[in-house]
């Protein structure tokens, strides 16, 4: 390129030596599915918001998940329960920012009843087989082969989900 006469050239962006010794690749993120689903006995706010909390507190705790990280949430129910969002039990857990969506699950004849379903949009470097997909309550009917969940420690569960509740209820200004 001629600029005023004198001939112009590209700035060097990168050390010769750059091209015998390329930088190491990353990690590619990139935007993973993690499912769940649970059941419950009853179509009551309480139980809905309690069983949502705790299959969100697994895949959260097996998978390593950051609210940071959370691109979106789908939580669909069957048609039988109505009592609540749960899609709110995200939020009692700390996910102020991620795009979360409810609805319906499609009414198949001699279905789940009382089901619950998550869809979470993860970005992560984990690659497909080192995700944990979790099914508990009677929901493990729906994949057999992803019912059995590595050892948690209930208590430090329970006692994580509390502290998530309370945080959120002084952030928010609303009780449970």
């Amino acid at each position: 390129m001629l600029q005023v006469g004198l001939w112009y050239a590209q700035p060097i962006t990168q050390p010769a030596w750059a091209h015998v010794y390329p930088p190491k690749e990353a990690p590619v993120m990139v935007c993973r599915g993690v499912r769940g689903a649970t059941t419950v006995t009853s179509n009551s706010r309480e139980e809905i918001l309690r069983e949502t909390r705790r299959l969100l507190a697994l895949m959260i705790r097996l998978n390593g998940i950051e609210p940071e990280d959370v691109a979106s949430a789908i939580f669909t129910t069957t048609r039988d329960l109505n009592a609540e969002f749960p899609a709110l039990a995200a939020r009692q857990l700390g996910w102020w920012d991620a795009a979360l969506l409810c609805g319906h699950e499609m009414d198949v004849p001699n279905s789940l009843p009382r089901c619950i379903r998550i869809l979470v949009h993860w970005n992560t470097d984990k690659k497909p087989s080192e995700i944990h997909h979790v099914y508990v309550g009677e929901a493990k009917a729906l994949r057999p082969d992803k019912a059995t969940l590595p050892p948690v420690d209930e208590e430090d569960l329970d006692a994580w989900i509390e502290q998530q509740l309370v945080s959120w209820e002084q952030k928010s200004g609303r009780s449970r």
